[in-house]
This record gives structure tokens, sequence and C-alpha cells, in this order.
């Protein structure tokens, strides 16, 4: 299971970059084709959210090929 562990942290590891690439990628293409207001708004409200959420996807990628969680307490005594 701890193997299993690294592998998905290397993928979070990696989704993070590219979602926010295509993220990015996106809101460009779309404030392009209609450059209003309210796309701009829209698409930045995107961008704020979106982005802290893939740097997190990051650091938890970045922990879990650490192996920081190899081992997790059985019952919330242990903590």
């Amino acid at each position: 299971m701890n193997s299993l562990k690294r592998w998905l942290g290397i993928v979070w590891l990696i989704l993070g970059p590219v979602t926010i690439y295509y993220l990015i990628k996106t809101a460009a293409d779309e404030i392009a084709k209609k450059p209003v207001i309210d796309t701009k708004i829209q698409w930045a409200v995107f961008v704020i959210v979106f982005i802290p959420i893939a740097i997190g996807m990051i650091i938890f990628g970045y922990y879990a090929i650490k192996g920081e969680y190899d081992h997790l307490p059985e019952n919330s005594k242990e903590l």
C-alpha cells in the first residue's frame, strides 16, 4: 500500500502544474474569444480560486513521495 501511495504522490505532483497550465491557457483562450468584463471577471475568479487548490495538490504529492503518509494512526487515540 505504501508503494501505491508514493506512485499516486508522483501523479499528484505532476497533475498540479499541468492543471494550472491548462486552466490559464483555457482562461486566456476564452477571454480572447469574448473580451468583455464579465468574461474577464469570471475567469479571474476561477484562476484565483483554483491555483491554491493545485498548489495543495503539489504539496500533497510531495509529502506522499517523501513517505509522510506511510503510517497513519489507526484511531484518534494515537494522535
